[in-house]
């Protein structure tokens, strides 16, 4: 009897088993042949099907590009607009040296504009992140695996049997029964952006970050609006504590005649007592507008990024403070210049992009993977030319169980461009809006500063006028205490109208985008 091969002695226990070894008939073989034919051929057919299916897929954009959107005016006023297209610098409107140092400090050493400039690279970050996640990825490893088959796998049979075929050497034998794994080499994926959604997430990354550049204008924006304002009040505030001064020394005169008529028997007790009360007030009326300029000053300190000190300053006559002027007519498109503006349609534009990414999820996506290497289960022969590997996977990816998610993130992606197209709105009616009530006001409060001035120089006379009658018995103390509180009363008015035109000025400034270049 002839000795049985090993491979023959397997199948027996195979067959002992109670397994069966099948082999096709010459018949059998030739209709696998022509059925995996018509397979192949349909599978063919099938892809083009599909590829042809995909190309004619189209994502509707939410809002049209070409969409108009609500246009301003042409002009803020009845009158025709200036044919100046640009705003002045800051260091031209504001001609002072100490202010536009302060401004430069504070451009340096505010807070709020240091953790924007956070904010900004936190921006810049996310679009270095999606940055190139079109593009294939390559990572270089190693890995070291141990596996054991089952006598009863498809891979253990397979692995006995080869470990006799005369057609291996010694080397390439399959160790039994753990078997070693050691890999060395490159990995690559790549999603191939069919529909554009890499692209848009990109998009929505990079108008992010344009729009927290320009949150960082608008802060410098209202950093300068704040300072310059402060500033400017400290100047009046200074002369009001002058106002005040004058005031007090002729309340103190004014005693002094008083008592002293008093003693001639011309006056009585009750005037004297009036008249310290009247200037009693006026001595608290100061301490409250040093208290005042204290906290103005600590403010644009704060602002500038430094502890409590006084604020540097000129000394400015009642007669050189005056608010800068800007032309009435400014054309409206200069509204293009406001960093809100320009926040908002980033905003908007990034929402857009978003939408697009998120109705993009719902198509397949194309992914491509592999690996180059050397692997082997044998160390010794771990990085010979033969364990050269190479392996490549294509497939195409379609969600299906987790659509509920897509949905979810679609109907959220809808309501964020539905809300940045009413708030692109909101801040371009709200801008307009906010300049022709600069304006208006600039204008109003010019002609009541006016006719105040002409007020405070009659009540001012009256106080002299009132004193040399009371002193000739001509007028009652009542009208002097009364003329001094008038004449009072209406310096404190016309300073706030001063303090009024100033903050309508840098209003209209800031409101017009200035300030921030």
């Amino acid at each position: 009897m002839l000795k049985k091969s090993h491979t023959q002695k397997h199948r027996d226990s195979l067959l002992e088993d109670g397994l069966t070894l099948s082999f096709p008939l010459p018949m059998e073989r030739e209709g696998l042949a022509s059925r995996g034919y018509f397979l192949q051929k349909f599978r063919v057919f099938l892809f083009i099907f599909i590829i042809f299916c995909l190309g004619g897929c189209k994502i509707k954009q939410e809002i049209p590009q070409n969409k108009p959107l609500l246009v301003a005016p042409s002009k803020f006023m009845a009158k025709a607009d200036s044919a100046a297209s640009t705003l002045p610098l800051i260091k031209e409107i504001f001609a002072d040296a100490e202010l536009v140092s302060l401004i430069d400090s504070a451009l340096k050493n505010n807070f709020d504009l240091q953790m924007t400039l956070q904010k900004i690279e936190m921006a810049r970050a996310g679009v270095r992140f999606v940055t190139g996640n079109d593009k294939p990825t390559l990572a270089a490893g190693t890995s070291l695996g141990l596996r054991k088959f089952g006598k009863y796998t498809i891979d253990g049979v397979g692995n006995f049997d080869t470990n006799f075929s005369p057609d291996i050497s010694d080397k390439q034998r399959i160790p039994d029964p753990f078997i070693p794994d050691y890999f060395v080499g490159v990995q690559s994926s790549w999603e191939i952006d069919i529909w554009g959604k890499l692209k848009s997430q990109r998009q929505a990354a990079m108008a992010r970050l344009l729009a927290s550049e320009t949150g960082r204008n608008l802060l410098v924006t209202s950093l300068v609006s704040e300072i310059s304002s402060a500033y400017f009040e400290l100047l009046i505030l200074d002369n009001e504590l002058n106002f005040l001064e004058e005031n007090i020394a002729l309340q103190e005169r004014a005693v002094e005649i008083i008592q002293t008529m008093k003693q001639a028997g011309q006056s009585n007790q009750l005037a004297v007592e009036l008249s310290s009360a009247q200037l009693l007030a006026s001595r608290a009326i100061k301490i409250e507008v040093t208290q005042e300029i204290i906290e103005l000053e600590n403010k644009i300190n704060f602002l500038v990024g430094r502890y409590p000190q006084r604020v540097e300053r000129p000394v400015k006559a009642w007669s050189d403070v005056q608010p800068p002027r800007l032309t009435m007519g400014i054309p409206s498109q200069l509204l293009e210049n406001r960093p809100d503006i320009k926040q908002a349609e980033y905003e908007l534009l990034a929402t857009k992009a978003d939408l697009f990414a998120a109705k993009a999820a719902f198509y397949p996506s194309l992914n491509l993977t592999g690996s180059l290497g050397f692997q082997s289960f044998r160390a010794l022969s771990f990085l010979s030319p033969q364990s050269l590997a190479l392996n490549t996977l294509g497939g195409l990816v379609a969600p299906l169980a987790n659509r509920r998610e897509l949905i979810a993130n679609l109907m959220a992606s809808k309501a964020e461009q539905q809300t940045a197209y009413i708030n692109y709105q909101k801040t371009i009616v709200g801008s307009f809006t906010e300049v022709y009530n600069f304006l208006k006001l600039i204008e109003n409060t010019n002609d009541i500063y006016q006719l105040k001035s002409q007020e405070v120089n009659v009540l001012r006379t009256s106080i002299g006028t009132s004193t040399e009658l009371f002193r000739y018995g001509r007028a009652t103390y009542l009208e002097v205490i009364t003329a001094q509180r008038n004449a009072l009363q209406s310096q404190i008015e016309l300073i706030n109208l001063r303090k009024n035109q100033y903050r309508a000025v840098i209003g209209l400034y800031k409101s017009l985008g200035g300030g921030w270049r």
